[in-house]
């Protein structure tokens, strides 16, 4: 039973989402009132939320984590997907102190060493930009869908973000790959050429691998790592992250 005022608002909005097709469910979180933002990472259900977007003239925000560790492939794709339709999509980059200081501590590549330090990677790169890509917003979008992996099964259509103080709404949760393939080809939406390479997760080039037939679909993220249910953290909060923090300026200090 919700308990906190954001659960309720989301459980309520989950039910109406339900019921919606995915043009019902953009529209129906735009007339909510408050700063919507889609965060795409270029994959094939993002690419199919972004497309719903522009073509129904929805206003909603689309933006996207430019870790600066991205595939060629996924940097160009932001490129034709503005172009395509016309659209903007706002990057959002690390900061380079917190990447110097990462690096000081972990090795620019440490991330295989430890799972600390992948988590901690992740919030340079990933964590600490979405937060300035949902600065001011009431509802965050994603692409995520029960499929993707056992993590996600029970992923609902709309759910309370409490350390954010916003709802998180999954506007793909009930489709299926087949599903987004077959919506794809449909609407002649451009998607990223690794799709076609075996690789149905794409993250960021280091931490990602093709997968091998039979495996599921988030099995190359982070494939060196034994937990199943391994995320970024961007919608699994993990206990484990330690972002390293950079130095504070003087001018900031004792204010």
């Amino acid at each position: 039973m919700a308990s906190h005022p954001l659960e309720t608002a989301a459980q309520a909005l989950s039910q109406q989402l339900e019921g919606l097709d995915l043009q019902g469910r953009l529209a129906a979180v735009a007339a909510l009132g408050g700063k919507a933002v889609f965060t795409t990472s270029l994959g094939i259900e993002d690419q199919v939320i972004t497309a719903a977007i522009a073509t129904g003239k929805h206003d909603i925000e689309v933006s996207t984590l430019e870790t600066g560790r991205l595939f060629n492939e996924t940097v160009a794709l932001i490129d034709k997907t503005e172009e395509t339709y016309g659209i903007l999509i706002r990057r959002f980059y690390p900061e380079q102190d917190d990447i110097d200081a990462y690096a000081a501590k972990y090795g620019l590549n440490g991330f295989y060493d430890s799972v600390e330090a992948r988590h901690a990677c992740c919030g340079v790169r990933k964590l600490k930009p979405l937060a300035r890509a949902l600065e001011g917003a009431s509802f965050w979008i994603t692409g995520l869908r029960r499929g993707q992996s056992g993590n996600r099964a029970e992923t609902p259509f709309a759910e309370a973000d409490l350390d954010r103080g916003m709802i998180k709404i999954n506007v793909l949760a009930d489709w299926t790959i087949e599903a987004i393939n077959e919506h794809v080809a449909r609407e002649a939406i451009p998607v990223n050429p690794l799709h076609k390479r075996g690789y149905p997760s794409i993250g960021c080039e280091p931490c990602t691998r093709a997968i091998k037939p039979g495996e599921p679909e988030r099995a190359g993220r982070w494939w060196w790592e034994n937990d199943e249910k391994r995320e970024c953290g961007l919608h699994v909060a993990e206990a484990s992250s330690s972002i390293p923090q950079s130095p504070l300026p003087a001018s900031s200090i004792a204010r």
